[in-house]
């Protein structure tokens, strides 16, 4: 199959980043202070269909920490997530990305501003790698395109793609299209990361691979937003957690004031056992097995 003459990428891959530029040039943002709120929603209520998926939640999201948002399945982390990177409207409530209401920017200014990596990524057309990871600059084209190559070339080297720079991106494996993802957000170099499940089709290794990326960007001054499964990868490498259930925030504070045996076994309808690692002091979480399920 061939791309399309004269067509770079698909109009709707480049609406999604921002290359759809309206007129004008849009202002990069300036770096954030340590602890600036860079994302935050009030009393935010989502309603699709018939079907309340979030009811009155409040958050913020701060420069300098990893927050993991955590919760059972259909608790509303992903709904939370699309409503806090403006690409969905809440039903009521506010929700602000640097400062501002999420509706008062354009495209452009919001892709120099959150990059967002979505559950599952797929293209229409045969990619490679490495054009792939330069989407992730489309918000810069008018901005500062000089920048490209060193941006795409450190994202690469982040995830440990670079070797599959020229294969085609639909050939790869569930782990490596991941991680060609990741690169992506990260080549846009915004402050403010939203990443939905961005460790379910990797490996041990490549999990820590990007949890550490993520701890590593909120050292730099960025602030990270990432929903996780994994509890034990929330307790490690979150600075904060916020527990969902059934579309509420059932508690919100860093990983061993929040992770208790008692909120964790309510909120997953299942027995578990916390206590901390041996040699980090981490908090670890496992079912408690012996206890049966939940009634």
């Amino acid at each position: 199959m061939k791309r399309p003459s004269g067509m770079a990428r698909p109009l709707r891959i480049t609406r999604a980043l921002g290359a759809v530029r309206p007129r004008g040039r849009p202002v990069p943002p300036a770096a954030p202070v340590p602890g600036e709120v860079l994302a935050e929603a009030e009393g935010l209520t989502v309603r699709l269909g018939a079907r309340e998926v979030l009811a009155d939640v409040g958050v913020r999201v701060r420069a300098g920490e990893v927050l993991a948002l955590v919760g059972p399945n259909g608790a509303g982390k992903s709904t939370l997530l699309s409503v806090l990177a403006a690409d969905l409207p809440p039903t009521a409530g506010c929700v602000r990305i640097h400062g501002r209401p999420a509706s008062d920017w354009s495209v452009p200014e919001l892709a120099l501003r959150r990059a967002v990596l979505p559950q599952s990524a797929s293209l229409s057309f045969p990619f490679t790698v490495g054009e792939v990871v330069r989407m992730g600059r489309a918000p810069w084209t008018s901005v500062r395109p000089e920048d490209d190559g060193a941006a795409v070339a450190g994202a690469m080297a982040a995830t440990e793609v670079t070797g599959l720079a020229a294969r085609p991106f639909s050939a790869l494996s569930g782990g490596e299209r991941a991680r060609v993802a990741l690169a992506r957000v990260l080549a846009q170099c915004a402050p403010l990361l939203l990443l939905d499940e961005p460790t379910a089709a990797l490996d041990l290794r490549h999990q820590e691979l990007v949890l550490r990326l993520c701890r590593e960007r909120a050292l730099a001054g960025d602030a990270v937003v990432v929903v996780l499964h994994d509890l034990g990868l929330a307790a490690a490498h979150a600075h904060r957690v916020a527990v969902l259930r059934a579309g509420r925030v059932a508690a919100d504070g860093p990983p061993r004031e929040v992770f208790t045996r008692g909120l964790l076994s309510r909120v997953y309808e299942q027995p578990v056992e916390v206590f901390p690692h041996p040699r980090t002091g981490t908090v670890v979480v496992l079912p408690d097995r012996a206890a049966g399920p939940s009634a």
